[in-house]
């Protein structure tokens, strides 16, 4: 794991990079100050750093890049003068960070030999998925990261139960992250997004001429997924059609593209995910009951953000701290009141519904969000 030190006089901008280079993967850590940083640079090996104009580098013979909110000419090119790997300007494009980043800590590319693998295969394990934090202490989220630990390291099939909302996604991503998978892609299918009549192309893959706009060979989430973990969220919504090709591919480990008769051999972990009662839909002849019992091997219910309204504060902080990062801004604080009142809400559409709040918050409030606020615009 490439190690990054963050130095940098803003708080925020520290926070913010160091939770998004955490989230791609990187350990990371900040320095407000040069001697900060140098104390830090005395213990641990960083591979590069990530410098605000204002500091001076404490190691030159790191790799480092610049940052700044000069926008001129001059001051980008006495950046690059004096050694730096890229010049950035704040905000932060942080996919240009990332590109550079990866640019400077990937060695050049090597001829291949007999005995290196594959590029196809360093490709898939150099940069593996990362998830973001889950946030919050409650006893109901720490039931969560303790079933997350258990099962990720097992190929068992996990069946993500909960409200929209409530992330159902992010513990997919951690038990990939933390399975034997982890080098290998995580592929997702959002099984309420795709038509009936295109589902099977979209799992499967098509060969070449199957329908009327398939000018060529398609290969489909299970082959993309290879190696790695499918998940398919609101697998509720699939029809019994497609439900039953997918049962035969968990069956067989081998699935057959639209149009083409030649089975394909895959080895995917499957993760699936609904907001539905399955067993209601069951009963209502909506959905196979031999496929929910493939699927449900393990079951992980998201508890709602109504269960666990104690964890409210560090969400709140949280979002506020990202959603200013992103806006160029400095992040608001937020008054007791205003929280006390946060917390007493419904939340029907539960913790993306707080984030969106919190969004408006930032926006609409003065320069701290206060009850008021919260009345006003929540």
């Amino acid at each position: 794991m490439a190690k990054v030190l963050i130095l940098d006089r803003s708080k925020s901008v520290r926070n913010v990079l160091r939770e998004r280079l955490e989230y791609e993967g990187f350990s990371a850590e900040t320095a407000g100050d040069e001697t900060e940083a140098g104390t830090l640079c005395g213990k641990i090996p960083f591979d590069v750093i990530i410098s605000d104009t204002e500091c001076r580098i404490p190691d030159p013979e790191i790799p480092f890049i610049v940052l700044s909110s000069d926008r001129s000419i001059d001051t980008a090119v006495e950046a690059v003068r004096n050694g730096a790997q890229d010049f950035l300007t704040k905000p932060v494009d942080m996919n240009r960070l990332l590109q550079t980043l990866h640019r400077v800590l990937e060695p050049p590319a090597q001829e291949s030999s007999p005995t290196a693998p594959s590029s196809a295969h360093r490709s898939r394990r150099a940069h593996p998925v990362q998830a973001e934090r889950i946030i919050g202490f409650s006893p109901e989220i720490e039931h969560v990261r303790q079933l997350i630990d258990k099962v990720a390291p097992c190929e068992a099939r996990v069946l993500i139960t909960g409200e929209n909302g409530t992330g159902k996604e992010l513990v997919a991503r951690w038990l990939h992250a933390k399975s034997g998978r982890a080098g290998g892609p995580f592929v997702e299918v959002n099984c309420a997004a795709i038509p009936s009549e295109l589902i099977e192309s979209e799992l499967f893959g098509h060969e070449r001429g199957a329908f009327t706009s398939a000018v060529k060979q398609r290969k489909g989430k299970f082959e993309q997924a290879d190696g790695g973990t499918l998940f398919m969220d609101e697998i509720g919504d699939m029809s019994l059609a497609a439900q039953a090709k997918v049962l035969r591919a968990l069956q067989e480990s081998r699935i057959s593209r639209v149009g083409g008769d030649k089975e394909i051999e895959v080895d995917v972990r499957v993760l699936a995910a609904t907001n539905k009662d399955l067993r209601e839909e069951i009963r209502r002849g909506n959905f196979r009951e031999d496929l929910y019992h493939r699927l449900a091997v393990i079951v992980v219910r998201v508890p709602t953000l109504r269960e666990h309204p104690d964890d409210i504060p560090d969400l709140v902080e949280h979002f506020i701290r990202t959603i200013a990062g992103e806006y160029g801004r400095e992040p608001k604080p937020i008054r007791p009141e205003a929280m006390a009142l946060l917390q007493g809400m419904p939340w029907t559409g539960n913790i993306r519904e707080l984030r969106n709040v919190v969004e408006r918050l930032l926006i609409l409030s003065g320069e701290e969000i206060t009850a008021e606020d919260v009345k006003n615009y929540c």
